[in-house]
Order: structure tokens, then C-alpha cells, then sequence
């Protein structure tokens, strides 16, 4: 209900496309992680690079069931890091990448650590998953031994508490069950969505930095609510709600934010005169340029 008219019609009853939550994203990706689940159960995993990313992965997996953790052995050259990601996994510990006995390996390194830790894996048919930022698929393919397929990701922080929103493509010889083993690894920790891979800086400029941009505009936001009178502590967790639940939104009802933000704003009322502010100081365009900036730097980063 708008806040500048609770008698607004627009908001009374049953908003257009609220129904449709039976089948929402949300549950539909649940039902398709099931169905993941049971092609992808007998994986044998090789985490290389146990870092918060990594650990993210795979605790996300073993959790919602798609791998046991007695089926991943992971590997870093930190002992430290490594033996937090097997504390909070229950997955084993490999002496180096070669002894890590896999079907299925999980680049999680530095991009710059990443031709050292790919020399190192065994010839044979494998799959490689690689979350390392900028590599293409062509780079990690002219470095792989033979028999090696590959799968390249781009996640994002949020992925760390469950929410993430990642894309992934296929390499040259990738097969189907490769990218369902992709989709299980990042759909168990968020949205995972298969692109091609002329997209991906496109990915890493929205989803990839998004959640940079996003902290910004909470802050802003909280900064906004500071200056209006509230205490800082509650204008921040009224901020964060507040995009959290408008996310879920979009998200859960399929209807526009275009359609979402008119519900909000009444004629002559509050929300109208903030949108005004925002239209005057550019923030819609700051934020399409920022996602292409990001987008064009992704790129460059690739090239180099």
C-alpha cells in the first residue's frame, strides 16, 4: 500500500501478479536443484583454492544434499585457510593438487595463482569449474591438460551468506551434465543462469560489482534517514529491509519495477517528490553507466 494514499485503489486487493508466487523463481529454482541433485550426487570434487568463495560453493552443496561432504578433498597452499575450509565443510584435505583424485575441480585461485595450480592437474576426463575473475574459457582451455573440459563462472559476495547471483558458459568441449554440475555448485548458494560467453564482463559489471553499488545506495539511504531524525543504527536496518523486500518484489510477483515503483508513488504525495529528486541529480543514469564502467573495466582486465 502507498504510503502517501492508503485508500489508493491500485493497492487494494490483490496486486496484479502475486498470485504467480505459486510458482515463483524462488520455488523454481528449489525444483530444479532437486533435479540437479540427482544427476550430480556422485561427483567427486576437487576444491583448489579454499578461500570464502570456495568455502561458500561448497558448504552451499553439501548442505542442500547435491554432494556429500566425504565426496570433496580441497587443496590450498595455506595451511591456515585450508584447515577452516575443512572445519566448516567436513571435507578432507589434499598435499597438493595432483592428489586431490577428482572428477570435478573447483578453480577458486587468484586469477594471477591460476596457470601454476591448472599445470598441476592430472591428464584425464575431468571437468574444470573455474570462478577465477577474467580468465576466459579459451585461456584456461590452451592451459588444461588433455582430456580436461571447462566450465567458466562468474559469482558474487553475497554468494557467502546463500545469495548470490552467478552466470556461467560452457567451453568448447563442454558437455550438458557440465553445465547442470555448474548450475548445482552456484544454484545451491543463489541464481545461476547459463549465458554465453560474450556476456560475462556484461555479468561482471551488473551482478559481479552490483553489490558495491547496492551498499551505496543503503548507505545513502540510511544517511538520508539520519538526516530526517532517525538513529543511525535503525535507519540502517530500516534501509537494508527496505531494498531487501523491494528486491523480493520483483523477484517474487514477475511485475515490472517500472509497475512496482507507480504502486508506490500517488499523485502529488511523498514518494513522487523523492523519485523527482533522484530524476534531478541523475541516479538512474549514474547507475547505467557505473554497470557499464564496470563492465568495459571487466574487459579490459580480460584482454590483458
Amino acid at each position: 500500500m502507498s504510503p502517501d494514499s492508503p485508500a489508493s485503489s491500485k493497492m487494494t486487493g490483490r496486486i496484479p501478479g502475486i498470485s504467480r508466487c505459486l510458482y515463483s523463481p524462488r520455488k523454481m529454482a528449489l525444483a530444479r536443484r532437486m533435479a540437479d541433485t540427482l544427476v550430480c550426487r556422485d561427483m567427486k570434487l576437487g576444491v583448489i583454492g579454499c578461500g570464502k568463495m570456495g568455502g561458500a560453493l561448497v558448504e552451499g552443496a553439501i548442505r542442500s544434499g547435491a554432494i556429500p561432504a566425504s565426496q570433496v578433498r580441497g587443496c590450498d597452499s595455506h595451511a591456515a585457510t585450508a584447515d577452516a575450509f575443512a572445519a566448516a565443510t567436513g571435507a578432507t584435505l589434499a598435499p597438493d593438487i595432483a592428489s586431490l583424485d577428482a572428477d570435478t575441480f573447483l578453480l577458486c585461485t587468484k586469477p594471477h595463482h591460476a596457470a601454476a595450480a591448472l599445470a598441476a592437474l592430472p591428464a584425464g576426463d575431468a571437468l574444470l569449474i573455474s570462478v577465477a575473475a577474467g580468465l576466459t574459457t579459451a585461456w584456461l582451455e590452451s592451459r588444461v591438460p588433455a582430456g580436461v573440459r571447462v566450465v567458466r563462472c562468474m559469482p558474487n559476495t553475497p554468494a557467502l551468506i546463500g545469495k548470490g547471483a552467478a552466470a556461467f558458459c560452457r567451453g568448447s568441449a563442454a558437455t550438458a551434465a557440465d553445465t547442470d554440475a555448474a548450475r548445482l555448485l552456484l544454484g545451491s548458494v543463489g541464481l545461476a543462469v547459463e549465458l554465453p560467453e560474450s556476456l560475462m564482463d556484461a555479468v561482471t559489471g551488473l551482478s559481479g560489482s552490483g553489490p558495491a553499488f547496492v551498499y551505496i545506495m543503503i548507505e545513502a539511504m540510511a544517511d538520508g534517514g539520519v538526516r530526517a531524525g532517525l538513529p543511525r543504527a535503525d535507519a540502517l536496518k530500516l534501509a537494508a529491509q527496505t531494498v531487501l523486500g523491494a528486491a523480493a518484489m520483483v523477484l517474487e510477483t514477475g511485475i515490472h519495477p517500472a509497475a512496482l515503483k507507480d504502486m508506490v508513488a500517488s499523485p502529488g504525495g511523498t514518494t513522487i517528490a523523492g523519485l523527482a529528486e533522484l530524476e534531478k541529480h541523475g541516479m538512474r543514469s549514474a547507475f547505467i553507466e557505473a554497470v557499464h564502467a564496470a563492465a568495459r573495466r571487466s574487459a579490459e582486465l580480460g584482454a590483458s
